[in-house]
């Protein structure tokens, strides 16, 4: 009774635990009720920011040019437009800022208070002054005043329609159809190849071979089980699949199933053994006697690390080598999805899951627009249903629509026993009964982080490098979570930072390397090639896509079947 109860409660809230939420709150409450010095801080910065709007606002009203007291933050672009530049807007836009900022010191640590406490209400205040904010309000964002009366109000009758049509959407939890020109095997997702291996949990892809000589050691990808695989095999110019054929390299891809309820009690151990390690016995069917590139993206990672390390144990040396893409082994620093996870979170989501059998799509997406709401949520709805505009299609925007369901048994120990308990790092994670080790893992290894991963922050993943010995070479590369994997050469604005760290080494903190570290300007794939390449063996014939003769025969074209599930 009580599970569902929660559950019904979980649906309500879109899985946020209600109690997680309070006890934040009281927490901070009663931490700042015992801090009359913070109170008086609090009411000089008041004081402070009241005052140097007041002294802006009446040289904007004069018509007097005089410097912003307050600026947006780095990654907020809502008054971005010269138009909020102009009396009263900018006096509308100021005093927001100065609320903002006088609430960014309010939740500020106190001491005694919980980090993670002062975090969420920093959090949830952000979400409701970013509800409230003048970007949002069509009388007070000059940029839809400005738009109603050039088009004479047709952009709110547009925007009106948008909005009834994205409200369908998501009352009938239905996909939109891809846009021409973003067509899955067609414009995204088509570098040629074909499924070799099929089971319950996901598709092997073989890609084939554009080069008259391939590498001996094939690649096998292993992404994230939480979207859709082609995030690696976008269009033909920023696939990295694709890239890497034509650097003459056999390629496999992991192509996830998308789990119904059905699939409920799917296990983290069967994504490891009938998901990585069936894929490992398919390549050594199709490819014997080679040693395989294993590379692992976001979660597939994390993945990726499990296994090798259990491998490793076992004395399983199927591995030449393991990449992680923007993957965390050490959950500790995770960011601001850390905000999520806490026992009575996990619980309420555990109970959610208990419910429907899985976590669905736009619960989890809700999640991580939340992050970034200024323009993943707002800058998108005024764009929409203000303006009018309709959203201009992208492949990854296209990509990341394109969301899967998570069972509930397996998301449920990723989420207690990495994220809320952090068992890897901590010598407690077991796999068939026995503990594994990182430190285990002694092929070499190149571990990829982005400089502004809100998901996966690099100075997380950075700590790869605390847990293992391995040879291991670090890139620290610009953009975000999927934009900085997503650093195809002749990308404009692209650099990196390269480092090796020998095997056996000692270890140097991340703000420490990055000081000694040099910016290269540029793609970081040809680099990455370029170790695949030092870390093969020899160039040979392509092998045969598939080997029907040892029971893994080619079964449709790539990118097979399971891509398209919804």
């Amino acid at each position: 009774m009580d599970r569902a109860i929660r559950a019904a409660v979980a649906r309500v809230t879109g899985g946020i635990s209600p109690h997680s939420a309070s006890e934040a709150w009281s927490d901070w409450a009663l931490h700042l009720s015992r801090s009359p010095g913070r109170q008086l801080e609090l009411a000089e910065r008041a004081q402070s920011n009241m005052l140097k709007t007041l002294r802006y606002s009446t040289s904007a009203l004069l018509g007097k040019e005089s410097p912003a007291p307050f600026a947006p933050k780095d990654y907020d672009h809502r008054f971005a437009d010269l138009s909020w530049k102009k009396a009263p807007f900018n006096i509308w836009q100021q005093s927001f800022l100065a609320v903002q900022d006088w609430w960014d010191q309010a939740t500020d640590n106190m001491r005694g208070l919980h980090k993670q406490d002062a975090d969420r209400t920093r959090f949830q205040m952000r979400q409701l002054l970013d509800l409230v904010a003048p970007s949002n309000l069509p009388w007070m964002n000059p940029e839809i005043l400005a738009e109603t009366v050039r088009t004479g109000g047709k952009n709110l009758v547009d925007g009106a329609s948008h909005f009834a049509e994205d409200m369908i959407q998501t009352l009938t939890q239905t996909h939109k159809p891809a846009p021409d020109g973003y067509k899955i095997g067609i414009d995204l997702a088509c570098t040629p190849g074909e499924v070799v291996f099929r089971n319950e949990l996901f598709e092997l892809i073989q890609y084939a071979p554009q080069t008259d000589k391939v590498q001996a050691e094939p690649v096998l990808f292993i992404p994230a089980w939480i979207m859709k695989y082609y995030i690696l095999d976008l269009s033909l110019h920023n696939s990295m699949i694709n890239y890497l054929v034509q650097k003459g390299f056999t390629v496999f891809m992991i192509s996830w199933c998308n789990p119904t309820a059905d699939q409920a009690e799917l296990s983290l151990e069967d994504y490891r053994l009938s998901g990585v390690l069936a894929a490992l016995d398919a390549i050594n069917a199709i490819a014997p006697d080679r040693k395989i590139h294993a590379n692992g993206y976001c979660l597939g990672g994390t993945l990726l690390a499990i296994t090798a390390a259990t491998m490793a144990r076992d004395g399983d040396d199927r591995l030449a080598s393991v990449t992680l893409m923007a993957a965390q082994v050490d959950f500790a620093e995770a960011g601001e999805l850390l905000l999520f996870v806490d026992e009575s979170q996990v619980a309420f989501v555990e109970d959610m899951m208990w419910d429907q059998g899985f976590l669905d799509r736009p619960q989890m997406a809700r999640t991580f627009s939340a992050i970034r709401a200024e323009d993943l949520i707002y800058t998108r709805a005024v764009n929409r249903y203000f303006l009018g505009k309709d959203d201009l299609p992208t492949d990854i925007g296209v990509w990341n629509g394109d969301t899967t369901r998570m069972p509930a048994r397996m998301h449920s120990e990723y989420l207690r026993g990495l994220f809320l308990e952090n068992r890897l790092t901590a010598g407690r994670f077991a796999v068939e009964g026995r503990v594994i080790a990182l430190k285990d893992i002694s092929v070499p290894m190149f571990v990829i982080a982005t400089e502004t991963d809100h998901i996966a922050p690099w100075r997380s993943v950075y700590k790869t490098k605390l847990f293992t010995d391995c040879d291991l070479t670090f890139v620290l590369t610009k953009g975000g979570h999927n934009g900085g994997i997503l650093s195809e050469p002749g990308h404009a604005g692209r650099d990196f930072r390269i480092g090796h760290r020998a095997a056996g080494a000692f270890y140097e903190g991340p703000d420490h390397w990055l000081a000694g570290q040099t910016t290269v300007m540029g793609s970081w794939w040809p680099d990455y090639a370029n170790w695949l390449s030092n870390n093969s063996s020899d160039q040979i014939s392509p092998p045969s896509i598939g080997n029907p003769l040892s029971g893994y025969p080619p079964l449709c074209a790539a990118p097979g079947t399971y891509v398209h599930q919804t």
